[in-house]
């Protein structure tokens, strides 16, 4: 059977479709399987165009809001994902990161040390001064976690190392759990996933809310956080920063927080670690090679289609 991939995947993954009998075909018309990114927009005209003879779709992600997963269920098509811990614990290793960062203002100290970006030209490191980019402790703070799935359940763990009290945020709490956990933590971090409720969730209203002087994390989705409101509390100094791994509008990012320098910037890499990628690439494949042997793949979004098929 053919298979359309939309962009190479690392590792030698691609290799084990044709081990299984099947072939690579260069456009998307009239193939049996497709492999997708989170950046493809997948909608009924990108089904329609595969044919109807298309059996699955294979997402190269945790995530699938790329996907009109109706339009693929309306047409018996199978929607996979590629949820694993390997997935996890990189996201939660890479928010990790980011509040470090922004505690100890790790990007603002190299750039000052380079005497590039916001620091080129203006004097540069001249040795050790006693108030020089002064942080904050991780100790004693309090984190507030927005989502407590897996990834934020990761997140939480690794916050007791550091002896930090912890607030959270889960679906089917009450606003006034959210806004307790907006205005008293020092730092807020995003694990939420990109529904019609979570979108824009983060705006000028909660930001309001949050404790002056706090850090926003977001490793989730882009569209949670409204950025243009986000820049406005930053400009008026109500956060004291804040580190973005994913943007609303994808590529494209605000010229006002990249000129910021209390705000990290990272290309939507928290999962990128070897191990997360090589997982990933693993279950997309056999998400593919089990739906064209009529086995049910491990991770089915649209379970009604399988057992549609199934009768």
């Amino acid at each position: 059977m053919k298979i359309f991939v939309t962009k190479q995947i690392p590792g030698e993954h691609l290799e084990k479709l044709s081990s299984a009998g099947h072939e690579l075909s260069e456009k998307l018309e009239g193939v049996d399987a497709v492999l997708t990114l989170l950046t493809d927009r997948v909608d009924g005209d990108f089904m329609d165009l595969a044919g109807s003879q298309l059996k699955i779709i294979s997402n190269y992600a945790v995530g699938f809001d790329n996907i009109d997963v109706k339009a693929a269920t309306d047409r018996g098509i199978v929607v996979a994902n590629t949820p694993c811990d390997e997935v996890n614990e990189a996201v939660a290793e890479h928010t990790w990161a980011l509040i470090l960062a922004l505690a100890r203002r790790i990007v603002e100290s190299d750039e000052f040390v380079r005497d590039q970006g916001y620091f080129a030209g203006k004097g540069g490191y001249r040795g050790w001064e006693p108030d020089l980019f002064l942080g904050t402790n991780l100790i004693g703070k309090t984190l507030g976690i927005v989502g407590l799935g897996r990834i934020g359940t990761m997140v939480a763990r690794r916050a007791q190392g550091y002896n930090m009290k912890l607030l959270y945020f889960k679906h089917g709490d009450g606003s006034d759990v959210f806004n307790t956990l907006l205005s008293e933590s020092d730092f807020v971090t995003l694990h939420v996933p990109l529904t019609k409720e979570t979108r824009h969730m983060i705006n000028k209203d909660t930001l309001s809310k949050m404790k002056k002087g706090a850090f926003l994390i977001n490793t989730a989705r882009g569209p949670v956080v409204s950025e243009p409101d986000l820049v406005g509390v930053l400009k008026e100094g109500q956060l004291s920063g804040a580190a973005l791994d994913v943007f609303d509008n994808e590529p494209n990012i605000s010229p006002e927080l990249k000129a910021m320098p209390n705000v990290i910037l990272t290309p939507h890499v928290a999962s990128a670690t070897w191990e997360a990628r090589n997982k990933m690439g693993e279950l997309a494949i056999s998400a593919i090679i089990d739906t064209l042997s009529s086995q049910k793949p491990q991770n089915l979004v649209n379970e009604e289609v399988w057992l549609t098929r199934r009768k």
